[in-house]
């Protein structure tokens, strides 16, 4: 039998040694250096995730545009409301329901009554509470963090942002309820449920120092929802959360068995800014219900940071 002949054929790899060579050395001038903090020379936490960016992200979520075109339409809808609902318009007697088609202050003043209670503390929670939690429900925080974007600074960028956001939408309504009142009820004195009645401009000084009171007053909402939001990766949860625990806060407010414990409610200063609509103005219910609102943001807000300093990310 003829022998089969060993027909195999050679797959090792041959390399240029000159290539291997200029690879090593290239390898070899390469230099990576590491700043005493561990980062690489070069990096700045500063230049991650910049304030513009994120505003200008969120202002082109639907949900942003929603909601600031509903408080642009509210004042246009109320003024529906009275204007089709009855014909006793007018009244300098009253409670601000009554008083609010007497001039266009009384017109602000009776809108931020109809929505400082509710409409407000939600559409903040809605800003705190989505603004970290989304990012953990769409499974994009775990890649900002390894961007990389500090912890302290992607919960900061965040924070202001959604403060931001609360602010505008604050001041925009207001505004459009103004612009809406002086169009239909004319720019006349404010006229309080107690009978003071102020000239035009000190009640525009009035709706300033009011719009200053709600701002530091929803704080605590704020501070609630953010730490809802870096402690859960469902957005509803941390809005929702915020949203009852302010509904619930409103409903003890109304138990007068608790006596004195309800200074200590955060929603219990809700309605201090109505004291400016007045000759003698008595400021100490806002100053407590201001500091009210800054201790519960401050205590919240250190939770947040610890929470979300500890986190394990997944998501």
């Amino acid at each position: 039998m003829t022998p089969v002949e060993d027909h195999s054929v050679d797959h090792d790899v041959h390399t240029d040694p000159a290539a291997l060579e200029q690879l090593t050395d290239a390898a070899a001038q390469e230099r990576v250096e590491v700043a005493p903090d561990g980062s690489v020379v070069g990096y700045k936490a500063r230049r991650t995730l910049r304030l513009r960016v994120e505003l200008a992200r969120q202002l082109r979520r639907r949900r942003v545009q929603l909601v600031l075109g509903f408080l642009v339409l509210l004042p246009w809808i109320l003024w529906a409301a009275f204007e089709f609902g009855t014909e006793a318009t007018g009244q300098r007697s009253g409670g601000f329901v009554d008083l609010a088609t007497s001039s266009a202050p009384n017109f602000v003043v009776f809108v931020l009554f109809a929505v400082s209670s509710f409409l407000l503390p939600m559409i903040v929670a809605l800003f705190f509470g989505d603004t970290i939690a989304s990012e953990a429900s769409w499974s994009s925080l775990k890649y900002l963090l390894a961007t990389p974007v500090p912890r302290h600074r992607l919960m900061r960028q965040k924070a202001i942002t959604s403060g931001l956001l609360s602010l505008l939408a604050i001041t925009l309504l207001p505004a459009m309820s103004l612009l809406v009142g002086l169009i239909f009820y004319g720019a006349g004195e404010a006229v309080s449920p107690t009978g003071d009645a102020i000239p035009f401009d000190e009640s525009m000084l009035a709706l300033l120092f009011t719009v200053i009171y709600l701002a530091i007053h929803v704080l605590w909402v704020a501070g609630l929802a953010l730490f809802l939001t870096v402690s859960t990766d469902a957005p509803l949860g941390a809005v929702g959360g915020a949203v009852l625990v302010a509904i619930l806060s409103q409903i003890l407010d109304q138990i007068t068995a608790l006596e004195g414990l309800r200074n200590y409610l955060p929603t219990h200063y809700a309605f201090a800014w109505s004291d400016l609509i007045s000759r003698d103005i008595d400021w100490s219910n806002m100053a407590a219900g201001a500091f009210s609102a800054v201790a519960y943001a401050a205590f919240f807000g250190l939770l947040a940071a610890r929470r979300f300093r500890t986190k394990d990310i997944t998501s």
